[in-house]
C-alpha cells in the first residue's frame, strides 16, 4: 500500500513501506521572539519575552540565561530579571514574518510544507541532487534563511517527517563558525535507531504518554517493541499512529503547500511626499489595480495591512478592517487618515513618506460579498452614508458602540470606528460579582450628572460604612434646580473595584429610585456625592 494517496487520505500506520521519501525539515529556533524582535527593531541580545494572558509564552536566550522560563507569571519573570522588555505574543506577527522565509526557501527547493511558523519541510532527493549532496542541499538553505531573518536556523533530514523534525531538535550550534552543526542527517533506515532514545514525552499526547509511563515505558524504542496489533487494540488509531511514530514509521501524508498570489502593491516616491493630498493622489491608481488584481483572483478583501515608510527610515504600519469588503476609495482614504496620524492611529512619522505598502490582510470568495438582484435591503445605504460621513471626518468620525464585561455601565460601554472589528478586552461571559442586573436602563449618560438627594427634613441622604441608610429618600435636584419627589426606592448596593490599589475609587453606593412623573433613575453615591448614572425610560 502507498504511503500516501494523490488525495492525502489517511493509510494505516502498519502497511507503510520500508522506504520513505526523504524529508528536509528547517527549524527556527525561537520564532516568536525572532519575528517579534524583526517587529520590534531591537537588537539581537534585548532580553525580549512575550506575554500571553498574562504568562510567559516566549523568552530570549538572554532573558532565559536570567532564569525566565516559559509559563512564568509576568511579575515573576520581572522579579528575576528587571530589565527584560515585554510585548504580548502576536500569533499573527509569527505566519506573517515567516513569510518571506517560505518564499526564499521555496527559491531553492520547491514544494514547501508549512508545519508551524518557524518550521517547514521539503523533500530533499532534488535537491540533494541539483546541490551536490544532502548536507550541501541543507547548509545552502541555511545561509539563505539566515540572510533572509537573521536566526540560528537548523536543519534535519531523515526518511520521515518526524523523525526530521526531531534530528532537527537535536542539533547544536554552540561554536557559531560550525556549520556542520547545525546539520543532523540520520542515515537512511536508521529511523527507529534514532528515535529510540528519546523520551515519550515528545509524542506530545499527555493522555496516551502519561499512561505509558505509568506502565513503565519511558522512551520511543520501548514503546516501538510493543506488539502494533496490541497497541491498537489498547489504544485506537490514535495510539497505532504513535507507535507508528516512535517505529520511525510516518503515517503522515506529506502536504506541498500552495504560494499564495502576490497582490501586495507596492509604491514609491521620489522624492519623498510630506503632504497628505500628494500621498493619497499619488496611491489612487495603484489602489484600482489592488482591488482589480483581487476581482481577478475572484477575492475581495475584508482587511488590509498599510505600511508607510517615511526617508528617515521609520516604519509605520496597522491593520485596516472593513465591515464588507474594500473598493479602491476605501483603501486611499485609509492611506489618507494613516498619514493624517490622528488620535486613534500611531502612525504619525516626523518626514516625508518614501513608500506605501498595500497588503491584502484578510480576503475572502467574492461570492460571498456578491450584491442580490435587487439589492440588500437597507444595510449598503446604511454602510454608504456612514463611510462618507467617516472619509469627512476621519477615522475616529463615526464611533459604533458595543458591550463587554463590566461592573458599572461606563465600564461596559466600548465605542469603536465604523469598519473596525471590536475587540473586547473584558469579556461579558465572565462572571462579575456586583453587576446590575438585568433589566438594564434604557439611557445611560455619557458624562454623570450630579444630583441632590434629600430626606423629609431636608438633610442630605448619607450611608455609612456598613451600608446603613441615615434617612429614607424623599426627594432629589438636578443641576437646574428641579426638584423631584420620590415615590419608591430600593438599595443601596455597594460597589468597590480594584480596593486594594492607592488610586481605587473607593466604594460607591447604588440605589434605584422612581419620582413622582413615573421615571425610574439609577443613583450613585461615591465620595463625590450624588450622581444620577442612567434612566429607565
Amino acid at each position: 500500500m502507498k504511503a500516501e494517496s494523490s488525495q492525502g487520505s489517511r493509510v494505516d500506520a502498519g502497511a507503510l513501506p520500508e522506504s520513505l521519501p526523504r524529508v528536509l525539515v528547517l527549524w527556527a529556533p525561537d520564532w516568536p521572539v525572532v519575528a517579534a524582535r524583526q517587529h520590534e527593531k531591537l537588537p539581537a541580545d534585548a532580553p525580549l519575552v512575550l506575554v500571553e494572558k498574562g504568562l510567559v509564552f516566549a523568552a530570549a536566550a538572554s532573558a532565559r540565561a536570567e532564569g525566565v522560563t516559559r509559563g512564568l507569571r509576568l511579575r515573576e519573570a520581572q522579579s528575576r530579571f528587571p530589565g527584560i522588555i515585554d510585548r504580548p505574543y502576536d500569533p499573527a506577527l509569527d505566519s506573517r514574518a515567516f513569510e518571506p522565509v517560505l518564499a526564499g526557501v521555496e527559491e531553492l527547493i520547491p514544494g514547501v510544507q508549512v508545519l508551524r511558523p518557524g518550521m517547514c519541510a521539503v523533500r530533499v532527493r532534488g535537491a540533494a541532487l541539483y546541490y551536490g549532496g544532502e548536507k550541501a542541499a541543507a547548509l545552502t538553505v541555511i545561509d539563505r534563511v539566515n540572510e533572509i531573518a537573521a536566526s540560528d536556523a537548523r536543519v534535519g533530514i531523515a526518511d520521515a517527517l518526524f523523525t526530521a523534525v526531531h534530528a532537527a531538535r537535536s542539533t547544536s550550534a554552540a561554536d557559531p563558525r560550525s556549520r556542520g552543526g547545525r546539520v543532523r542527517m540520520v542515515p537512511a533506515g536508521s529511523s527507529a535507531e534514532f528515535l529510540s532514545p528519546l523520551p515519550i514525552a515528545v509524542l506530545e499526547e499527555p493522555p496516551i504518554v502519561n499512561l505509558l509511563v505509568k506502565l513503565g515505558i519511558s522512551t520511543l524504542g520501548e514503546f516501538a517493541h510493543l506488539d502494533r496489533l496490541d497497541v491498537r487494540t489498547r489504544f485506537g488509531e490514535l495510539g497505532a499512529r504513535l507507535h507508528a511514530l516512535a517505529s520511525g514509521r510516518d503515517p503522515q501524508a506529506f502536504v506541498a503547500r500552495t504560494p499564495p498570489l502576490d497582490l501586495d502593491v507596492v509604491i514609491d516616491f521620489e522624492p519623498a511626499l510630506d503632504r497628505v493630498d500628494q500621498v493619497a493622489f499619488g496611491i489612487r491608481s495603484r489602489a484600482d489595480e489592488f482591488v482589480a488584481g483581487l476581482v481577478q483572483a475572484q477575492l475581495v478583501a475584508t482587511a488590509i495591512r498599510i505600511e508607510l515608510d517615511s526617508e528617515s527610515g521609520e516604519v509605520a504600519e496597522r491593520v485596516w478592517l472593513h465591515p464588507r469588503s474594500f473598493s479602491a476609495s476605501d483603501v486611499v482614504d485609509r492611506v489618507r487618515w494613516q498619514v493624517q496620524g490622528s488620535a486613534l492611529i500611531e502612525a504619525g512619522l516626523s518626514s516625508g513618506i518614501s513608500r506605501v505598502r498595500i497588503v491584502p490582510e484578510t480576503v475572502d470568495e467574492i461570492g460571498n460579498h456578491e450584491t442580490g438582484l435587487w439589492g440588500s435591503g437597507l444595510e449598503p445605504r446604511i454602510h454608504h452614508g456612514l463611510s462618507r460621513v467617516q472619509s469627512m471626518l476621519g477615522h475616529g468620525g463615526v464611533l459604533v458602540p458595543t458591550i463587554e464585561g463590566g461592573r458599572t455601565l461606563q465600564a461596559r460601554q466600548r465605542l469603536t470606528a465604523w469598519g473596525d472589528r471590536s475587540v473586547t478586552e473584558r469579556s461579558p461571559q465572565r462572571p462579575w460579582p456586583g453587576v446590575l442586573p438585568a433589566p438594564l436602563p434604557g439611557t445611560v449618560f455619557s458624562t454623570r450628572h450630579a444630583v441632590h438627594v434629600f430626606a423629609e427634613d431636608g438633610t442630605t441622604v448619607s450611608v455609612d460604612e456598613r451600608g446603613h441608610v441615615a434617612a429614607p429618600p424623599a426627594q432629589f435636584s438636578t443641576s437646574d434646580s428641579r426638584s423631584r419627589t420620590l415615590t419608591a426606592w430600593a438599595g443601596p448596593w455597594p460597589l468597590a473595584e480594584r480596593w486594594w490599589e492607592a488610586e481605587s475609587p473607593g466604594r460607591s453606593w447604588r440605589f434605584q429610585a422612581v419620582d413622582d412623573t413615573g421615571c425610574a433613575w439609577l443613583l450613585v453615591l461615591d465620595d463625590g456625592g450624588w450622581w444620577a448614572e442612567a434612566r429607565y425610560d
